[in-house]
């Protein structure tokens, strides 16, 4: 039982990880590029602490994404493991790693499209 509770919570991490590009680089880009200024104005006045952590972009996305090749070397590994032979349990560990093999796929996606308006679309225009 241990293991599922380790697997939920590494795709759980990966998630919040892949999100904080998402949060704190993406989204200021994204309003840019839309011609959204005013929006991200009215944002940054609610939340300041967007510029704050705009400043480190470069260590969360490099955090994101070593934490991301951390995750999906876990969740490979343990895709290969035996589940139990309980029948109720061997349910939960398939539906567990099903799971968890989503929240990935949904994590590097948002990490993919975060690191797209973060890096690359400002220099295309």
């Amino acid at each position: 039982m241990s293991q599922i509770k380790e697997s939920n919570g590494l795709g759980l991490l990966s998630l919040l990880a892949s999100s904080s590009t998402l949060i704190c680089c993406a989204l200021p880009a994204l309003f840019v590029s839309l011609g959204a200024g005013a929006t991200l104005a009215s944002i940054v006045n609610v939340f300041p602490e967007l510029i704050i952590i705009s400043k480190y972009k470069i260590y969360i996305s490099a955090f994101a994404l070593l934490f991301l090749i951390v995750a999906g070397i876990l969740i490979k590994n343990a895709s290969v493991q035996p589940c139990p032979t309980d029948p109720n349990l061997r349910d939960i560990c398939i539906k567990t790693r099903k799971k968890s093999k989503i929240i990935y796929i949904i994590s590097v996606f948002i990490f993919a499209f975060a690191s797209i308006f973060t890096y690359i679309v400002p220099k295309l225009i």
